[in-house]
């Protein structure tokens, strides 16, 4: 799979299964929909650590209480109907965030991790499709920019 097919695909599961934003184009273009981190909200995953099947992130910003969640790599497209593993956040900064994967890491293996908001303030991931793109605990957006990160095992 090329890396045209991998973004095409990536961009394919933002918007069908980790959530979409609604924004209007002004022209007959479609609005270009990308992550990374955004002003409120940010993950730093340059320098993120392992131990084992722990991952430990420098820091993570949420605007509101919610999780990081980690999504998989199947067939070398992401999979936004799966995670596997998650942790919870509270709103504003959060340093030294672990989050372990149970089934284990292997180098090299290819994740998202990714913001997603705690909408009813329960504590537990509502990972249940509210429709056909959203779930209950939805994705954190800034504009068109998803919070969350490609990231590779180390």
């Amino acid at each position: 799979m090329n890396k045209y097919q991998i973004t095409k695909s990536l961009i394919a599961l933002l918007v069908v299964a980790l959530g979409s934003i609604n924004v209007q184009a002004e022209t007959d273009q479609k609005p270009k929909i990308g992550m990374g981190n955004g002003e409120k909200n940010w993950i730093t995953q340059n320098d993120f650590t392992r131990d084992k099947s722990t991952l430990s992130f420098q820091e993570v910003q949420i605007n509101g209480n919610g999780w990081l969640v980690m999504h998989p790599f199947e067939n070398g497209v992401p999979n936004g109907d799966k995670y596997v593993a998650l942790t919870y956040l509270e709103d504003g900064k959060n340093l030294s965030v672990n989050i372990e994967v149970l089934k284990g890491l292997v180098s090299g293996e290819k994740y998202i991790v990714m913001l997603h908001r705690d909408v009813n303030e329960n504590k537990a991931l509502d990972f249940v499709f509210v429709d056909e793109q959203n779930v209950l605990d939805r994705a954190v957006f800034e504009g068109n920019t998803m919070i969350g990160h490609v990231i590779a095992i180390p």
